[in-house]
C-alpha cells in the first residue's frame, strides 16, 4: 500500500544526561520484514518510541519524504505510521468488531456500538481476514487468547491503513503454534507495507526477518541479512552464543 521507504539516519535519544540511542541509522522498505535485536536496554523500544513522537530525538527519520521526528503523535499516525505494544492495547470489554469500529474511526458513539448492525465494512472485513479473526467477531476482546489480542492489535492498525507498522515484541508470551501464525501474518502485511520488528525471539527473526539490525548500547553493532548478522564474529560472541551452535540453528532465546 505505500511505495516510501522509512530511513532512520543517526537517530539520537537523551534522557537527563543519559545516552540511550546514539547515532543509529537503519532503513525499513516494503515487501521485507526488517528486525531490530539486542538485549534489555539497548535502545530498541526507544528507537520506535522516537520514530512514532513518543520521545524527543535528534538525527532524522523520513517516511518518503516526510520526516516523523520533531511532529505530534496524532500527526505521525495521520502520515500513516503506527505501533503495537508488548501488551496489546484492545478495549477488552467491547467484542473484536467493536474494537475494529473505534480504530477505523467511525465516529460512531459509545451507545450505537452495542446496537446490531448491518453487514461490516470493507476495511474491517479485509483486516479480520488478514489476521485470521473472521470468526471472532462477536467475541469480547478480553476473552481472546494472548496471541490474539496481538493479532486484534495489528488488525486495528490495518483498518487505520497504516503504512508502517512498528511491531514491539510482538510473538513475547505465544504459544509455538501463535508465535508461528504471527510469523506467517507479518510476511502476509508486509508485502504492501513497512513492517519493522522490535523482537528477543532468535527462533522467530530467523525463520522471518529478511534484514536484521542488532543494537548494543544504544549503538548499531552490525546489520545485514540473518545470515550475515549469525556470521558477524561480534555477533556471535555477544549475543548468539558459539559458532556452532549458530550453524546448526540451536534455539537460543536469550536476551538479545
Amino acid at each position: 500500500m505505500t511505495d516510501a521507504s522509512l530511513v532512520v539516519t543517526n537517530l539520537r535519544v537523551e534522557f537527563s544526561g543519559f545516552v540511550a540511542v546514539s547515532g543509529v541509522s537503519f532503513d525499513a522498505h516494503p515487501g521485507e520484514v526488517r528486525f531490530l535485536i539486542g538485549p534489555n536496554g539497548a535502545g530498541k523500544t526507544t528507537c520506535i518510541d522516537a520514530i512514532t513522537g513518543l520521545v524527543r530525538a535528534t538525527g532524522s527519520a523520513r517516511l518518503g519524504e516526510k520526516e516523523l521526528l520533531g511532529q505530534q503523535v496524532h500527526r505521525i499516525v495521520r502520515l500513516g505510521v503506527g505501533r503495537t505494544f508488548q501488551t496489546a492495547s484492545v478495549f477488552e470489554e467491547l467484542t473484536v468488531l467493536q474494537n475494529l469500529d473505534i480504530a477505523a474511526g467511525r465516529h460512531r458513539t459509545p451507545a450505537s456500538l452495542l446496537r446490531a448492525r448491518r453487514g461490516t465494512d470493507a476495511s474491517i472485513e479485509q483486516a479480520l481476514e488478514e489476521t485470521g479473526l473472521t470468526g471472532e467477531l462477536a467475541t469480547p476482546a478480553g476473552i481472546l487468547s494472548h496471541g490474539q489480542k496481538q493479532w486484534l492489535e495489528i488488525a486495528m492498525l490495518l483498518v487505520q491503513d497504516a503504512k508502517v507498522l512498528l511491531l514491539d515484541e510482538p510473538v513475547a508470551g505465544m504459544s509455538h503454534d501463535e508465535r508461528a501464525a504471527t510469523g506467517d501474518l507479518v510476511q502476509r502485511i508486509a508485502a504492501k507495507r513497512i513492517v519493522l520488528v522490535v523482537e528477543h525471539d532468535m527462533d522467530f527473526m530467523r525463520r522471518f526477518a529478511t534484514r536484521v539490525t542488532v543494537l548494543h548500547q544504544g549503538k548499531v553493532l552490525s546489520q545485514g541479512t540473518v545470515a550475515e548478522v549469525q556470521a558477524d564474529p561480534q555477533v556471535q560472541e555477544v549475543y548468539l552464543g558459539t559458532a556452532d551452535a549458530i550453524a546448526v540453528g540451536t534455539p537460543n532465546r536469550t536476551e538479545v
